[in-house]
């Protein structure tokens, strides 16, 4: 037997942060080494940090990176130890993101990525160069202090593999595992054992699997050992990295890190018998075959042994049943990391969130709550760096800290109700469960002589004043009053975020939580600038459906039983009268259900469909109620509203990603806010398509490919034919 100990982590790296990152590689390093490890696998870009983005185009990122990296190569920490770092090189004139390999003070070979992520929210193209010399390994010539402080001049440099006396080792970056020709298939054939691959990849939910599923496929039917690394937690954007680090040997998961934590550094090991890897490959015929005609690929020859022979000293790792979490656990232990993360870099003393009884606002309200339970957790079990981060952000004192999550959300979570006239009484309650629940610091503020003061000042300047529909008033009226209050509502906010930690002899300031989720984004269902303006917001790339689901979990798991009640209650923005003959409800205004709202933004976004292509897909899938004639009408004027409100996913508060139809503008969903709002020529086109099917019965579920979007749009059917609401209440230009 040849037995190999191995160990990949998660860090919480935070771009930029090179004193930060560098310690929690020196850790995980560390920690390998006390568990016996003789390989140590690290995340992608992990002395920078993978979100730096536009700093990966300054020579100080890269100059840093080799300084850290001499920090840890000069000191003993890959001593006896293959270390693979994550680091931006430049060689020549280009800029490289490769995965470094380091064995006693030595660094051996310089892997730089072959096919660079450069969709959705990766960008990597605009700093990084994908290797395209395949044949040879490159000489590359360290920088001048790396070479006198290490007595080495030159490494390789390219693709290729480590071979050892006893085995064979490669790195396989991110990206290339997901290409239709990944490297690990050609390095196999070469007689590659293990596999190390460095990742930086976000958390999305339902996306876990799809990742597991590709680490399994690596080596079920080609053998091996399969090492992935991830960062964990909030770098400094957008994303949540979530961790998963794990090791996979001929298909099964042997070790298994988690996919949410707040701890800054996690250490996965795995015992295995490479022997397994060779027996596999010698009982497939078509694998032998096909190595007997492989491309040679180079490699690097280091006369050391990594395994060990067989002892009854050291048990090997048994396959894992995977661990995956539930969508709504997804969404309370992501968002909930990420928010801590923020929280504790940001230099914020808390939360402050407009918490209207609605089901957005009450969502992200759990999501703190549980947040403050995951705190007071970890402290419980014993992490030193969350009770620190614990102590200073909630003021403790004379050795106290958090040990119950009510008592510390009350430290560190305003909740405010802004109330006005137009506001129910069953909200407010709502609001006000909830808050005693979670332990939030709650207060209730009418917002009437606000409006009030500010309608007498446009009469004084105008000579009128606006009058709800209901009243009277014309939609013009009625969209600019409802305006005026949820504008004034963004204000109070910022105004309390501000001054009450001052009023409560509190230290810092109150990051302002918004609470739009994802269908209203790509309906543009919200007032621009109103109380969805916030400095983060942690659902605002979550489904009105996921949210509803969550609701009703946290109602128990999370032992907030009010969600239940808020949940049921039918949505509303509550900015018009409410009358006896008269109710606002939200579909009614938006002029289509949330769940059609998921469907169009799914074509939109996964499946690329413009207006056109939409109605012929909606044509298959609705067919079997709906003519082709109300399909066209419900497909224009989910279009025309996109269009028309487009502009304010300009301005739209920094969401936490978690959706792939996501619509937000900065990083993922990159289109033009200026549109012809009445797309003349796709209009067209559906107006022609829909007189050729004018009477022709279009069957339900025709082909494989609607079948496919069936599925992916989480079921939604039923949907009957709503009339356009008249106004837009969260519309506001």
């Amino acid at each position: 037997m040849r037995l190999l100990k191995v160990a990949t982590c998660n860090l919480n790296q935070w771009a930029m942060d090179f004193d930060c990152n560098t310690k929690n590689i020196k850790e995980s390093i560390a920690r390998a080494k006390e568990a016996g490890a003789v390989i140590r696998l690290g995340p992608e870009l992990e002395i920078t940090g993978y979100g730096c983005e536009d700093h990966f185009l300054e020579l100080d990122t890269v100059n840093h990176a080799w300084e850290c990296l001499k920090e840890i190569l000069v000191g003993d920490w890959t001593d006896g130890i293959l270390c693979s770092i994550g680091m931006p090189v430049i060689k020549g004139s280009e800029r490289y993101n490769c995965q470094v390999l380091c064995l006693n003070r030595k660094i051996i070979m310089i892997r730089p990525k072959l096919w660079l992520a450069n969709d959705g929210n990766y960008r990597e193209l605009r700093w990084f160069t994908a290797w395209k010399q395949r044949d040879q390994l490159a000489d590359f010539q360290l920088p001048n202090d790396i070479s006198e402080a290490l007595s080495q001049k030159s490494v390789p440099f390219g693709y290729g593999f480590v071979k050892f006396l006893d085995t064979a080792v490669a790195a396989e970056v991110c990206e290339e595992l997901f290409t239709p020709i990944p490297p690990h298939a050609d390095l196999a054939l070469n007689g590659v054992e293990v596999f190390m691959n460095a990742s930086g990849s976000h958390h999305q939910l339902r996306k876990l699997d799809y990742r597991i599923r590709s680490f399994i496929s690596a080596t079920h039917t080609r053998g091996g050992v399969y090492m992935y690394s991830n960062q964990q937690g909030c770098d400094g954007g957008r994303l949540y990295f979530d961790g998963c680090a794990c090791v996979v040997v001929n298909g099964d998961v042997v070790a298994q890190g988690s996919q949410f934590s707040l701890k800054d550094v996690e250490v996965v090991v795995a015992q295995v018998d490479l022997d397994a890897v060779a027996t596999l490959r010698g009982s497939i015929s078509s694998f032998q075959e096909q190595a007997s005609c492989k491309t040679r690929i180079s490699s690097v020859s280091v006369p050391y042994n990594l395994c060990q022979s067989f002892t009854l000293k050291m048990s090997l790792s048994s396959p894992l049943k995977i661990s995956y979490h539930s969508p709504e656990e997804e969404i309370a232990f992501g968002p909930g990391s990420w928010m801590w993360d923020y929280l504790r870099r940001s230099g914020a003393s808390g939360f402050l969130l407009p918490l209207s009884g609605g089901a957005d606002s009450s969502s992200v309200a759990a999501i703190v709550g549980c947040m403050c339970q995951l705190v007071v957790k970890e402290i419980a079990n014993g992490d030193e760096l969350v009770k620190a981060d614990a102590i200073r952000i909630g003021h403790y004192t004379d050795g106290e800290f958090p040990t119950d999550s009510r008592e510390f959300a009350k430290r560190i979570f305003y909740t405010v109700y802004m109330g006005s006239e137009n506001s129910s009484e069953e909200t407010k309650m709502r609001a006000k469960k909830l808050a005693d629940e979670i332990g939030s610091w709650h207060l209730d503020v009418c917002i009437d002589s606000v409006v009030s003061a500010l309608l007498s000042l446009f009469q004084t300047l105008t000579g009128k004043r606006p009058r709800y529909k209901v009243d009277g008033g014309s939609n013009i009226e009625n969209l600019g009053l409802q305006n005026i209050q949820a504008r004034i509502r963004m204000v109070l906010a910022f105004m309390l975020a501000s001054l009450l930690p001052w009023v409560h002899n509190k230290l810092g300031f109150y990051l302002v939580l918004g609470s739009s989720n994802v269908d209203e984004g790509l309906r543009g269902y919200l007032t621009k600038y109103d109380c969805s303006s916030a400095d983060i917001n942690p659902i605002g790339s979550i489904s009105k459906q996921d949210l509803r689901m969550f609701l009703r979990w946290a109602a128990i798991h999370l032992g907030y039983s009010s969600l239940a009640e808020i949940e049921a209650a039918p949505p509303t923005a509550e900015l018009e009268p409410i009358r006896s003959n008269y109710s606002q409800l939200d579909e009614v205004d938006m002029g289509m259900t949330y769940e059609e709202l998921s469907v169009y933004g799914r074509l939109r976004k996964i499946f690329h469909c413009g207006p056109v292509s939409m109605f012929k897909n909606l044509c298959y899938r609705w067919g079997a109620r709906l003519t082709p004639s109300e399909v066209a009408d419900k497909v224009k004027y989910f279009f025309k509203y996109y269009s028309i409100n487009r502009h304010k996913m300009t301005v739209l508060t920094p969401s936490y990603h978690a959706e792939s139809y996501s619509p937000e503008d900065n990083r993922f969903d990159l289109r033009q806010f200026l549109y012809n709002a009445r797309w003349p020529y796709q209009f067209r086109k559906i107006d022609e398509l829909v007189k050729e099917l004018d009477g022709e019965k279009i069957p339900f579920g025709e082909s494989n490919d609607h079948e496919k979007m069936d599925a992916i749009s989480n079921g939604v059917g039923g949907m009957g034919v709503i009339a356009a609401g008249s106004g837009n209440p969260k519309a506001g230009h």
